[in-house]
């Protein structure tokens, strides 16, 4: 006789992977990727920020809507719509700075305020912000919102910080450098410290969205600009070819829930 005490079933578990190594592989991956593929259906087709934007918020309304409504975690639904928030945040971030002519710093500012007016009602509805407490469909709904911003506000931030014109000047190269030195900040408070595992993990989420910028737009950008000058269709079917191998190929199990808030 089975012992339904300890019978796990889907609905213990979230429909978000656990956070494993090979998780912050494929997201760094999956963010260079954004930079590339926006870059190429933006500027390569020529066909401007607004249309590259409504094109993939298509995509990623078609990709979220089956998330949502998926019953358990699906890794290959689950990283179509993180590829999709970053393409998505990679043409709506060029929008707002360029289009709109906010500049990067507007950009990044407008875009950090709403990251946190995100979070701040994500956690004054449901009292967490953690993944381990995705266990509603509101739930769900916040953690998305709060993904597709912190994936727009990573480009922003990246262009930011490399242009010499208007932002700090550290190149593509220097940018990567400086965000690479973040995580590893976060991962050394992870390890020695007691600082929120939740913070961190949105810490880092957000810190890798700028570091997969920055490597995106050296591949891409023109040698003038301190980029490699690679083609964006050839450098984005390696990296997706990339992804969908180590999506199909690494462990993935999903996060465990947890029905009580431990953050």
């Amino acid at each position: 006789m089975t012992n339904t005490s300890t019978t796990e079933t889907a609905g213990d578990f979230a429909k978000v992977p656990a956070l494993t190594l090979g998780f912050w592989i494929i997201k760094i991956l999956a963010t260079t990727l954004g930079e590339t593929a926006g870059d190429a259906v933006t500027m390569s087709m020529d066909l401007g920020y607004f249309a590259g934007t409504a094109i993939f918020a298509a995509l990623f309304a078609v990709a979220l809507a089956g998330q949502i409504h998926a019953r358990q975690f699906h890794r290959l639904l689950f990283w179509s719509v993180i590829v999709a928030t970053t393409t998505v945040g990679t043409t709506l971030a060029d929008l707002c700075d360029r289009s709109l002519g906010i500049g990067y710093f507007g950009g990044s500012t407008l875009l950090f305020c709403l990251l946190m007016a995100t979070l701040l009602a994500w956690h004054r509805s449901l009292g967490s912000v953690a993944i381990n407490r995705l266990d509603s469909r509101k739930a769900e709904l916040f953690y998305w919102i709060t993904i597709l911003f912190s994936q727009t506000l990573g480009t922003a931030l990246g262009d930011w910080v490399a242009d010499p014109d208007t932002g700090w000047g550290l190149g593509y190269e220097g940018g990567a450098a400086l965000f690479l030195a973040g995580l590893v900040v976060v991962i050394g408070l992870h390890y020695w410290t007691r600082v929120s595992r939740t913070a961190l993990f949105w810490a880092a989420f957000i810190l890798t969205r700028p570091l997969g910028a920055t490597v995106g737009d050296f591949l891409d950008k023109p040698v003038a600009n301190g980029g490699l000058a690679l083609s964006r269709y050839a450098a984005s079917g390696a990296l997706l070819a990339g992804i969908a191998v180590l999506v199909f190929l690494l462990p993935q199990r999903a996060e465990k829930l947890q029905r009580a808030a431990h953050d």
